[in-house]
């Protein structure tokens, strides 16, 4: 099993960093959490705004939470809203059920943690997170829509 460190954290960071200027992005801050929840690693892009830093760790954090990605809590929102309403509260207002919120799992398939980006929009954001794991040498995992 591969775990999630500083150093893997950096790369992802910097490989959603590289993406986001291919891309020519907004200004993107990206949150890496650990599998328990724990923040890992949280960058910003000069220029981004100052709720992103929030809203990255919330997307991630829904995700390694609810063990889907917040694309998966997007759809499940629009099925379910009083169900997701009722995680949000519980969850503290910490969720965001936008894309933008992958897990990241290993190649013998088991979650590590997860990336949250906010900064453009939250297809964007996921592009940057996906590019970002699969950077890193790991497994970026988007669910369904």
């Amino acid at each position: 099993m591969a775990s999630l460190n500083l150093d893997r954290s950096i790369a992802i960071t910097q490989g959603a960093f590289l993406k986001s200027e291919t891309l020519k992005s907004e200004p993107l801050t990206v949150a890496i959490l650990d599998q328990g929840g724990r923040l890992i690693s949280l960058q910003r892009q000069d220029g981004s705004s100052m709720m992103r830093p929030d809203i990255a760790i919330a997307k991630a954090w829904g995700a390694v939470a609810m063990g889907k990605s917040s694309r998966s809590l997007a759809s499940d929102a629009k099925q379910r809203p009083a169900f997701v309403s009722a995680l949000n509260t519980l969850a503290n207002g910490n969720l965001i059920p936008v894309p933008g919120g992958v897990l990241i799992r290993d190649q013998d398939d088991t979650v590590v943690g997860a990336v949250g980006i906010s900064g453009d929009t939250s297809d964007i954001d996921e592009l940057c997170a996906v590019s970002g794991v699969q950077a890193a040498g790991l497994v970026a995992d988007v669910g369904a829509a």
